[in-house]
């Protein structure tokens, strides 16, 4: 009996001994296949993006209320809205997400000159039409050279100086500037998910003509991400649109990728990859 006792307390002991030894272990080899996985993207990335031109600055702020804002500064005339369809790090282009989409069909405007980034004028699907609802739509006038934000339900509406100079991306209206007004905009043009903390992305211009493309992995509401970007995006006259969100927010810019949760996207902002 003595000797089956002191059998099964060794047994014991030795787990007991060994359990804290294998936890260890486990975590090791989690910690190197993370570091690994990390350095893999880190070299994926950099053949991505490597000898694309530099044509936008960054700047990476953290508000008063903890959101972290990962930002690209561009001229409007370095945009293109281009057809992305998988997920963006992938893509070999700098820029972020752009509107919504369900599948592969694009539920927001996203149109360069007349021509919808996903299929043709009038289609379902393709960027000529903010499905269901009005929506804030923000444009870009090159004849006129200004911005605006056009609540309107497809390219038909759009009021610009000259067809072919200009380019148009849905959204839903931020009204950074009217901030009795803005919830009940968003409500109206029905904003997804607006008192959920999730990741977010926009699109934001300033008086001057500079236009801010906007990302961020902190998980908040779409109040406390607008107040963010009142709080963090310098400049005066800050206008702009919410873009599609969760692990839709996603960004390629040299100082950061941004992989939301690494889902497909139907189309993305983009750099003007042949403008330096």
């Amino acid at each position: 009996m003595s000797a089956r006792t002191e059998t099964g307390w060794s047994r014991r002991l030795w787990g007991s001994r060994r359990r804290p030894i294998t936890i260890l272990a486990l975590l090791l080899v989690v910690g190197a296949l993370a570091a690994a996985g990390y350095l893999a993207s880190r070299s994926h990335n950099k053949e991505v993006f490597s000898g694309l031109p530099h044509s936008y600055s960054y700047l990476e702020a953290e508000s008063p209320g903890q959101v972290q804002l990962h930002m690209m500064s561009l001229s409007p005339d370095n945009v293109i809205l281009r057809n992305a369809g998988r997920p963006l790090r992938e893509v070999p282009a700098y820029g972020i997400n752009g509107g919504f989409f369900y599948g592969e069909d694009l539920l927001s405007i996203a149109i360069m000159n007349d021509i919808p980034v996903s299929g043709a004028m009038n289609a379902y699907g393709s960027g000529w039409f903010n499905a269901k609802y009005p929506r804030g739509t923000l444009v870009w006038d090159g004849a006129a050279n200004e911005f605006s934000v056009q609540i309107v339900s497809s390219g038909d509406q759009l009021s610009v100086r000259d067809r072919g100079r200009y380019w148009a991306q849905g959204g839903i209206s931020m009204n950074l500037t009217d901030d009795e007004l803005w919830s009940a905009a968003a409500t109206e043009e029905h904003l997804p998910f607006a008192d959920d903390k999730r990741m977010r992305s926009g699109m934001v211009y300033d008086n001057s003509g500079k236009l801010w493309l906007i990302v961020t992995p902190t998980l908040c509401t779409a109040a406390e991400f607008r107040t963010a970007i009142q709080d963090s995006v310098p400049g005066k006259g800050l206008e702009g649109i919410f873009l599609d969100g969760d692990g839709s927010s996603q960004m390629n810019a040299e100082e950061a990728v941004l992989p939301g949760d690494s889902r497909p996207v139907v189309q993305m902002i983009a750099v003007n990859a042949d403008r330096k």
